[in-house]
């Protein structure tokens, strides 16, 4: 049996690198925790490698024990750089090593791929008559020429998975093709034998590493799905953003417009007018229901409700088929939009202790009611960190300088919650002796009212003396557009570039930003994260304030006022914890190599005169404070006359339709991890495949045409303060296709409500 430092040694030295030492104290801490079945919480700071740190013990293992193990991801980013780039790569290192070739898998929901039996005619159409009349208005109609594609393509696609479609249609055109897991009637289908899913699925079985994300991975275990096949080892990275995602997958929503769909889709059902009158009462009893948390569901509200429950229960026993009979597809889809009415209603009329409901006025959909836990740490404990072992990731779990927050969020503190080590790898980088942290004492508190002269004259000093080589990091879009046009005014009659979120795609900006090192580069929350640049081309990271959540965000101020009855600190646990991580997050974009220099600015006094100023600080990269004002800009002017020149950045290419698969059949790994089986016993050294293209997934939207209607939309939402679910729901999109089109325009929206301060 191979050794752990043999298999990472190789791993290294096929991706060019060198050994780092967090790297292999990683590493070895995980295979610690697989063989003492022990879970673990290990922070791996930027510069450790921790995909490989997690990916070879993982793979080893696998080949050990015939067992595969699970990597849940929360970005599609990190997810495609697994399948698309580590894994590829660690495959053709370690196959001389394991005899075999080491296997994986992309695992994903049902709407991700094509329904051959939807195709066949076995469901209506989302549409009607859309496929019929497709061929008519190909010349005339956007929505008629995708339709006519897709049904191109699916003769030609092996695996029905909709990343294949490059570039892709619109979520309208794809729901002509494809189904929910609701509305999928599993083995009682008719092409089962046919079906992308149970193929893609099936395969994946037998693969050492299988590749999902946390939305997909909760589902599975919340509801019992069995999605994923058997495993005992679950990698969660991005771990920092796991309670986030998993509030999102059990958050329900219910709207008159919904309840009135429920009821057309079946409309052959007696009962269906029972439902139709039901949104009526709805909508009625939400009209002067206030944007806001609801503590005690009124009366009106209460009945309206329990309407809406017992008209979907009358519905739905109609819709039934009878034992033994199997429903068609028609039947199945109205059977699944009924039993989300009926199961959301009777969630929020039932009023549970942990649930907190809310209203909010959509601009669209007008009313929506949602209803979420206000903490979903026993879930995550009962459903996640039972009966297999569980290692949790990221650059950012402890915060304040502990791993307590983070654990207590998912269920790993109080009585009988599981045994876990909280390991800290540190960073390859001297962070004292590489950056400077400054906080702009002399500046007033900042206020509602957007970016004040003072802070406006402090980021114009600073930009100036860093000579461009600046990366802003606002709190709203309008603070960054403000920002950006005074820099322009400002700096008008220097060569200094400001590039503003919103002007073009992200990936192109960010781009732009490091090709040029007299370019700053202004925006919100998905520079905050998603922005790697080392070099000289990044030196300064200004921060206008500390990203505390809304005051009146339902989630957070119930789970702080249930902390503070408890004689908690509310305000700490909650509000202080969420700055904290996102903190962590916008000061580690300065240092990405060991040779980057620079400084990070906060232009919040807060971080030093505020009483919770100790554990932000200590939930940052250790860099070197100050408070000199004058220092700091010496110091800027230094690092720009000596700055060497900005790194090679790669432009990006295109994936080939299809994925491509790699020479030699489906024996081998494809660009898109694609699963393929893994041999029952080693059958000596194999050829491993070619690595794919360095830059797949370059389609910002994944091949989605918007109008400029659509942006309109998504402009006015954002300004409005909706969050990224309650966007996707607006345009009927999924929210990684909402997120990605934020990213091309510049947009901030999250999961969690637009960011305020107090």
């Amino acid at each position: 049996m191979p050794t752990l430092p043999e298999l990472l040694q190789a791993a290294v030295a096929e991706l060019g690198g060198v050994e780092r030492p967090g790297q292999t104290q990683m590493a070895q801490a995980v295979l610690d925790a697989i063989e003492q079945e022990q879970h673990l919480l290990v922070q791996a700071g930027t510069g450790t490698g921790k995909s490989l740190g997690y990916l070879v013990p993982a793979i080893l293992h696998a080949h050990a024990t015939g067992r595969p193990a699970v990597v849940a991801t929360a970005t599609l980013a990190l997810q495609g750089q697994i399948v698309d780039r580590d894994l590829p790569r660690l495959a053709r290192a370690l196959a001389p090593i394991l005899g075999r070739t080491p296997t994986y898998g992309l695992v994903k929901g049902r709407r991700n791929y094509v329904c051959q039996h939807k195709l066949a005619g076995g469901f209506p159409a989302d549409d009607e008559g859309l496929f019929d009349v497709a061929e008519a208005d190909a010349n005339a109609s956007r929505l008629g020429k995708e339709i006519v594609r897709l049904r191109e393509w699916v003769d030609q696609t092996q695996s029905g998975d909709r990343d294949e479609l490059v570039p892709g249609v619109s979520e309208r055109a794809w729901r002509q093709v494809s189904v929910s897991a609701e509305e999928c009637l599993g083995s009682r289908c008719p092409m089962v034998a046919e079906c992308f899913v149970e193929r893609s699925r099936e395969a994946a079985k037998d693969v050492d590493v299988i590749v999902t994300n946390h939305s997909f991975m909760a589902i599975d275990a919340f509801e019992g799905r069995f999605m994923l096949p058997a495993h005992d080892v679950l990698i969660i990275d991005e771990g920092h953003e796991l309670v986030d995602r998993v509030t999102s997958t059990i958050t329900d929503e219910l709207t008159p417009g919904s309840v009135r769909s429920a009821a057309r889709r079946a409309r052959s059902a007696d009962s269906s007018d029972q439902l139709e009158d039901a949104a009526i009462v709805l909508e009625r009893a939400l009209e002067t229901q206030p944007d806001a948390r609801i503590d005690a569901i009124p009366d009106a509200l209460a009945m309206a409700l329990a309407t809406v429950r017992d008209a979907a229960r009358a519905v739905h026993s109609e819709l039934k088929p009878a034992p033994g009979e199997t429903p068609d597809g028609a039947r199945q889809v109205a059977l699944a939009a009924v039993e989300e009415i009926f199961d959301n209603s009777a969630r929020m009329v039932e009023e549970r202790d942990l649930d907190v409901l809310w209203n909010r006025i959509d601009p669209r959909r007008g009313p929506v009611l949602s209803v979420a836990p206000m903490s979903v740490a026993m879930l995550v404990r009962e459903k996640i960190f039972t009966d297999r072992t569980v290692v949790l990731t990221s650059a950012t779990l402890e915060l304040g300088g502990t791993f307590d927050a983070v654990a207590g969020t998912i269920g790993l503190r109080g009585a009988e919650a599981p045994a876990y080590v909280g390991l800290d790898v540190g960073s390859p980088f001297d962070y004292r002796s590489q950056a400077i942290a400054y906080v702009a004492a002399h500046l007033p508190p900042p206020g509602r009212g957007g970016l004040g002269d003072p802070a406006l004259d402090e980021i114009e000093a600073l930009v100036r003396a860093a000579g461009g080589r600046t990366l802003g990091l606002f709190s709203s879009t309008r603070a960054a557009r403000e920002a950006a046009e005074a820099m322009r005014d400002r700096l008008g009659e220097s060569d200094i570039r400001v590039l503003a979120q919103g002007e073009d795609q992200v990936p192109t900006l960010v781009r732009e930003f490091a090709k040029d090192p007299r370019a700053c580069l202004f925006g919100t929350m998905t520079l905050w994260q998603g922005v790697d640049v080392p070099g000289s081309s990044c030196q300064l990271v200004i921060i206008d304030r500390i990203p505390f959540p809304r005051p009146d965000d339902p989630l957070a101020s119930a789970r702080t006022e249930a902390i503070s009855k408890m004689g908690g600190n509310g305000f700490m646990a909650v509000s202080a914890t969420h700055a904290a991580l996102r903190l962590a997050q916008g000061a580690g974009r300065l240092i990405r190599a060991s040779t980057d220099r620079g400084v990070v600015a906060f232009l919040d006094s807060r971080m030093i005169s505020a009483r919770y100023a100790g554990f932000l600080q200590r939930s940052i990269p250790p860099f070197w404070p100050t408070t000199d004002r004058a220092l700091v800009l010496q110091a800027l002017a230094r690092l720009d006359e000596t700055a060497p020149p900005p790194r090679p950045v790669a432009e990006p290419g295109l994936r080939g339709l299809g994925g491509g698969l790699a020479p030699g059949g489906a024996e081998q790994v494809d660009a898109h991890g694609a699963a393929h089986a893994r041999p029952n016993a080693p059958a000596g050294p194999q050829a491993p495949a070619p690595p794919p293209p360095e830059n797949a997934r370059t389609a910002v939207t994944q091949g989605h045409p918007w109008t400029e209607q659509d942006d309109e939309e998504l402009r006015d939402g954002v300004e409005m303060g909706l969050t990224l679910g309650e966007l996707a729901e607006s345009l009927e999109l999924p929210e990684e296709i909402i997120a990605a089109r934020l990213d091309g325009l510049g947009l901030q929206a999250t999961t969690e409500p637009q960011l305020s301060f107090d």
